[in-house]
């Protein structure tokens, strides 16, 4: 009955998320299974961003406000970030240009005192700005966890994922 249980929460935060207007998800994966952390607490004073040139997004997220549902894997998050030392982390917009459908942005990921630069291609719809990119652990320092004596052993890939709702 529990796995029941796990299976109807996971439905439903996944609809929770996709039902927000701005989020943020990381997705990852360990030799075991998969695992999504997602941040929806963060918001400009307009609940939407601009797109012009002088008002690019600068996001900054609670590491604590990351989620996924289970208490043991947010603690191992939260000390693998060291949220005690660097509470947040920021997604910078240094630049967007537009192609005829596409968004090209640079953006600046900070992550515990670590930034790195990386050009990430968005599509709009419906009013919102997403975005993907692939990024490592490694790109910011961090060794990847391994709990139960290396038995379980977190990859180094992410998946960073961004909706973010748009003025345009």
């Amino acid at each position: 009955m529990k796995p029941f249980y796990m299976v109807l929460l996971f439905l439903f935060s996944t609809t929770m998320i996709n039902a927000q207007e701005n989020f943020v998800k990381i997705n990852g994966s360990t030799n075991v299974s998969s695992f999504q952390f997602f941040n929806t607490t963060f918001k400009n004073d307009l609940d939407s961003y601009s797109l012009s040139e002088k008002n690019l997004p600068n996001i900054i997220l609670k590491v604590s406000d990351f989620d996924c549902g289970n208490k043991m894997m947010i603690r191992d998050f939260r000390k693998m970030l060291n949220v005690e030392k660097y509470p947040e982390m920021t997604i910078r917009f240094l630049s967007l240009t537009k192609d005829q459908k596409n968004l090209l942005a640079v953006i600046e990921v900070k992550i515990m005192n670590q930034t790195k630069k990386y050009h990430v291609d968005f599509i709009i719809q419906n009013n919102k700005l997403i975005g993907r990119k692939s990024l490592k652990f490694s790109d910011f320092n961090i060794i990847p966890p391994k709990k139960m004596g290396g038995m379980i052993v977190v990859k180094d890939d992410l998946d960073l994922i961004f909706s973010l709702a748009m003025r345009i």
